[in-house]
Protein backbone atom coordinates (compact mmCIF):
# COMPACT_ATOMS: atom_id res chain seq x y z
CA UNK A 1 0.00 0.00 0.00
CA UNK A 2 1.41 3.31 -0.56
CA UNK A 3 2.58 5.61 2.25
CA UNK A 4 -0.44 7.84 3.88
CA UNK A 5 0.93 11.93 3.38
CA UNK A 6 0.87 13.92 6.22
CA UNK A 7 -2.12 16.75 5.05
CA UNK A 8 -0.67 20.22 4.08
CA UNK A 9 0.03 22.84 7.09
CA UNK A 10 -3.00 25.72 6.81
CA UNK A 11 -2.13 27.57 10.05
CA UNK A 12 0.93 28.13 12.68
CA UNK A 13 -0.85 25.13 14.89
CA UNK A 14 -0.19 22.62 12.41
CA UNK A 15 3.27 24.26 11.94
CA UNK A 16 4.25 23.52 15.98
CA UNK A 17 2.61 20.04 15.82
CA UNK A 18 4.83 19.38 12.67
CA UNK A 19 8.13 20.79 14.88
CA UNK A 20 7.16 18.38 17.61
CA UNK A 21 6.74 15.45 15.45
CA UNK A 22 9.98 16.58 13.72
CA UNK A 23 8.04 16.40 10.46
CA UNK A 24 9.96 17.92 8.49
CA UNK A 25 9.16 17.03 4.60
CA UNK A 26 5.80 18.76 6.23
CA UNK A 27 7.53 21.93 6.91
CA UNK A 28 9.39 22.23 3.40
CA UNK A 29 5.89 21.60 1.52
CA UNK A 30 4.70 24.97 3.50
CA UNK A 31 7.49 27.05 3.21
CA UNK A 32 7.22 26.17 -0.96
CA UNK A 33 3.59 26.26 -0.96
CA UNK A 34 2.71 28.55 -3.69
CA UNK A 35 -0.70 29.56 -3.10
CA UNK A 36 0.30 30.32 1.58
CA UNK A 37 3.36 29.86 2.12
CA UNK A 38 4.34 29.66 5.86
CA UNK A 39 6.98 32.25 7.52
CA UNK A 40 6.59 29.99 10.78
CA UNK A 41 7.51 27.07 9.02
CA UNK A 42 11.03 28.64 7.82
CA UNK A 43 11.38 29.10 11.39
CA UNK A 44 10.75 26.06 12.45
CA UNK A 45 13.12 24.31 10.22
CA UNK A 46 16.15 26.38 11.67
CA UNK A 47 15.02 25.15 14.73
CA UNK A 48 15.74 21.94 13.84
CA UNK A 49 18.48 22.29 12.06
CA UNK A 50 16.77 21.11 8.63
CA UNK A 51 16.60 24.34 6.65
CA UNK A 52 18.59 24.23 3.41
CA UNK A 53 20.29 27.42 1.63
CA UNK A 54 17.98 26.28 -1.31
CA UNK A 55 14.85 26.69 1.04
CA UNK A 56 16.28 30.01 1.95
CA UNK A 57 16.69 31.51 -1.82
CA UNK A 58 13.52 29.91 -2.68
CA UNK A 59 11.87 32.51 0.32
CA UNK A 60 13.42 35.50 -0.28
CA UNK A 61 12.72 34.98 -3.91
CA UNK A 62 9.03 34.51 -3.17
CA UNK A 63 5.97 37.14 -3.76
CA UNK A 64 5.01 36.50 -0.02
CA UNK A 65 6.65 39.17 2.10
CA UNK A 66 6.13 37.64 5.74
CA UNK A 67 7.93 34.41 4.50
CA UNK A 68 10.91 36.99 2.81
CA UNK A 69 11.65 39.23 5.81
CA UNK A 70 11.47 35.37 8.09
CA UNK A 71 14.03 34.30 5.30
CA UNK A 72 16.43 37.21 5.92
CA UNK A 73 16.31 36.59 9.94
CA UNK A 74 17.16 32.90 8.99
CA UNK A 75 20.14 34.16 6.62
CA UNK A 76 21.74 35.94 9.31
CA UNK A 77 24.06 33.01 10.26
CA UNK A 78 24.28 31.50 6.55
CA UNK A 79 26.49 32.61 3.60
CA UNK A 80 23.39 34.22 1.66
CA UNK A 81 24.24 37.05 -0.49
CA UNK A 82 21.56 39.76 1.02
CA UNK A 83 23.07 42.14 -0.93
CA UNK A 84 20.68 42.56 -3.89
CA UNK A 85 17.90 42.83 -1.26
CA UNK A 86 19.05 46.69 -0.67
CA UNK A 87 17.82 47.47 -3.74
CA UNK A 88 14.44 45.40 -3.68
CA UNK A 89 11.11 47.79 -4.22
CA UNK A 90 9.60 46.47 -0.94
CA UNK A 91 10.65 48.95 1.47
CA UNK A 92 10.43 46.83 4.34
CA UNK A 93 12.58 43.89 2.56
CA UNK A 94 15.47 47.02 2.54
CA UNK A 95 14.96 47.76 6.00
CA UNK A 96 15.36 44.26 7.26
CA UNK A 97 18.13 43.52 5.29
CA UNK A 98 20.03 46.31 6.04
CA UNK A 99 19.78 45.00 10.10
CA UNK A 100 20.35 41.75 9.18
CA UNK A 101 23.82 42.79 7.88
CA UNK A 102 24.74 44.67 10.70
CA UNK A 103 23.84 41.71 13.05
CA UNK A 104 26.08 39.31 10.72
CA UNK A 105 28.19 42.03 10.70
CA UNK A 106 29.32 41.89 7.13
CA UNK A 107 32.16 44.62 6.02
CA UNK A 108 31.47 43.26 2.60
CA UNK A 109 28.06 45.43 2.89
CA UNK A 110 29.60 49.03 4.13
CA UNK A 111 29.65 50.23 0.42
CA UNK A 112 25.97 49.17 0.19
CA UNK A 113 24.52 50.17 3.43
CA UNK A 114 26.38 53.48 3.08
CA UNK A 115 24.25 53.98 -0.26
CA UNK A 116 21.03 53.24 1.52
CA UNK A 117 21.60 55.51 4.46
CA UNK A 118 22.51 58.08 2.48
CA UNK A 119 20.79 58.07 -0.70
CA UNK A 120 16.95 56.01 -0.16
CA UNK A 121 14.32 58.27 -0.16
CA UNK A 122 12.68 56.50 2.84
CA UNK A 123 13.84 57.13 5.91
CA UNK A 124 13.34 54.00 8.07
CA UNK A 125 15.34 52.06 5.56
CA UNK A 126 18.23 55.15 5.86
CA UNK A 127 17.64 54.44 9.81
CA UNK A 128 18.50 51.01 9.11
CA UNK A 129 21.31 51.21 7.37
CA UNK A 130 22.88 53.86 9.88
CA UNK A 131 22.30 51.42 12.23
CA UNK A 132 24.09 48.68 10.60
CA UNK A 133 26.70 50.78 9.60
CA UNK A 134 27.73 51.36 13.59
CA UNK A 135 27.22 47.69 14.18
CA UNK A 136 29.72 46.93 11.62
CA UNK A 137 31.83 49.63 12.94
CA UNK A 138 33.83 50.24 9.08
CA UNK A 139 35.85 53.24 8.89
CA UNK A 140 34.50 53.57 5.50
CA UNK A 141 31.01 54.24 7.03
CA UNK A 142 31.61 56.98 9.54
CA UNK A 143 30.91 60.07 6.75
CA UNK A 144 27.34 58.30 6.18
CA UNK A 145 26.88 57.58 9.93
CA UNK A 146 27.89 61.84 10.50
CA UNK A 147 25.49 62.79 7.26
CA UNK A 148 23.23 60.95 8.59
CA UNK A 149 23.03 63.67 11.68
CA UNK A 150 21.68 65.76 9.85
CA UNK A 151 18.61 63.57 8.87
CA UNK A 152 15.19 62.81 10.28
CA UNK A 153 14.78 62.39 14.06
CA UNK A 154 14.66 58.95 14.38
CA UNK A 155 17.65 58.88 11.71
CA UNK A 156 19.59 61.18 13.86
CA UNK A 157 18.53 59.03 17.23
CA UNK A 158 20.29 56.09 14.98
CA UNK A 159 23.28 57.86 13.94
CA UNK A 160 24.21 59.28 17.21
CA UNK A 161 24.38 55.89 19.07
CA UNK A 162 26.29 54.97 15.67
CA UNK A 163 28.67 56.63 16.48
CA UNK A 164 29.93 55.06 19.50
CA UNK A 165 31.87 52.73 17.07
CA UNK A 166 33.65 55.40 15.76
CA UNK A 167 36.56 58.10 17.29
CA UNK A 168 38.17 60.51 16.12
CA UNK A 169 37.92 64.45 15.86
CA UNK A 170 35.21 64.69 13.76
CA UNK A 171 33.24 62.13 16.39
CA UNK A 172 33.46 64.32 18.94
CA UNK A 173 32.61 67.44 16.71
CA UNK A 174 29.39 65.73 16.00
CA UNK A 175 29.04 65.15 19.50
CA UNK A 176 29.12 67.92 20.53
CA UNK A 177 27.12 69.69 18.01
CA UNK A 178 24.24 66.84 19.27
CA UNK A 179 24.58 68.32 22.55
CA UNK A 180 22.27 71.00 20.98
CA UNK A 181 19.92 68.33 19.20
CA UNK A 182 16.07 69.79 19.21
CA UNK A 183 15.55 66.11 20.05
CA UNK A 184 15.91 64.97 23.65
CA UNK A 185 16.78 61.10 23.25
CA UNK A 186 19.83 62.53 20.77
CA UNK A 187 21.26 65.02 23.32
CA UNK A 188 21.02 62.64 26.20
CA UNK A 189 22.59 60.05 23.70
CA UNK A 190 25.53 62.64 22.60
CA UNK A 191 25.72 63.11 26.59
CA UNK A 192 25.94 59.62 27.72
CA UNK A 193 29.32 59.02 24.83
CA UNK A 194 30.77 62.38 25.63
CA UNK A 195 33.65 62.24 28.22
CA UNK A 196 32.71 63.46 30.81
CA UNK A 197 35.48 66.13 31.06
CA UNK A 198 34.92 67.31 27.39
CA UNK A 199 31.46 69.42 28.17
CA UNK A 200 29.41 71.09 31.06
CA UNK A 201 26.41 68.80 31.93
CA UNK A 202 24.92 71.74 33.36
CA UNK A 203 24.99 73.62 29.35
Amino acid sequence: MPSKRSPPIVDAAEVFEAERDRDVERLRSAVASASDPSPYALGSLRRLDALTDDLVDHALSSAHRPLRIRAIECAIERSTDLLPLLDDPDDLIVETAAWALGERPDVGAVEALTRVATEHQVSICREAAVAALGAIGHPDGLDAVLAAMNDRTPVRRRAVLALAAFSGSAVDVALHNALADRDRQVRQAAEDLLDPTDHDPED
